[in-house]
């Protein structure tokens, strides 16, 4: 199997792994009472505001919060336990860097921490998003220090801990500079200005005219 295939299978088992932690047994049966909201720390906003805000119903966020609740008693995941998730489906490299980056694009209020609407939202966009939702949660993914635009430091600290988390998928054996290399024909195709970064329309201008990028936006959809 070639890499970009393995490595899109653990992207997809693990897009599967995220809906099963948090769904729990996947059963639909007695949701009226899934909601012990008061057995937490952390109370998560009103099913109906979530139900407006995102793509699943109210009884599909009753199911999803029962298997958070299960999972995280807290309410909430922090970066370690998000790390230690994520790594059991790259074990062949270190997936804590990538993990890090991953967790911050789902930490939307910055916080340090991952709640269920956190959660719930990014979910909510990665399986039932549009294309532009979808494009516009990888930008911010890339967007390392939230400020609009994605530098080639960025996208280089993205590259390199993509390919520390393929570890040995990697063949042959990846020269040092293969990193920065892909980072400069990223630049040449996103970069239209050439004024040294990214911008969210110049990314999406582009990957909106990339078949392959395009595909890839309907990898999780399969998920549910």
């Amino acid at each position: 199997m070639s890499c970009r295939k393995r490595c899109k299978r653990e992207i997809f088992k693990f897009a599967q792994y995220l809906f099963r932690l948090i769904t729990g047994t996947l059963h639909t049966d007695s949701v009226e009472d899934e909601l012990e909201l008061s057995a937490v720390r952390h109370r998560p906003e009103g099913l109906e505001q979530l139900e407006s805000q995102t793509r699943f119903s109210r009884k599909e966020l009753q199911i999803l919060y029962r298997g958070f609740k299960n999972e995280c008693p807290s309410g909430i995941v922090n970066e370690d336990t998000f790390k230690d998730i994520y790594s059991q489906f790259f074990p062949q490299g270190d997936a804590s860097t990538y993990a890090h980056f991953l967790f911050n694009a789902f930490d939307t209020d910055h916080n340090g921490s991952v709640s269920f609407e956190d959660f719930v939202m990014g979910l909510s966009i990665l399986l039932r998003g549009t294309v532009q939702e979808k494009l516009n949660w990888a930008f911010n993914l890339y967007d390392i220090n939230k400020d609009g635009y994605i530098t080639k430091e960025e996208m280089l600290d993205i590259m390199k801990a993509i390919y520390d988390m393929m570890g040995k998928c990697t063949y042959p054996v990846l020269k040092e500079e293969t990193p920065r290399q892909h980072v400069e024909v990223f630049f040449q195709k996103m970069d239209k200005n050439r004024d040294g970064v990214v911008t969210i329309d110049e990314f999406i201008d582009c990957c909106q005219n990339d078949e392959n990028i395009m595909r890839s936006m309907h990898l999780f959809e399969n998920v549910l």
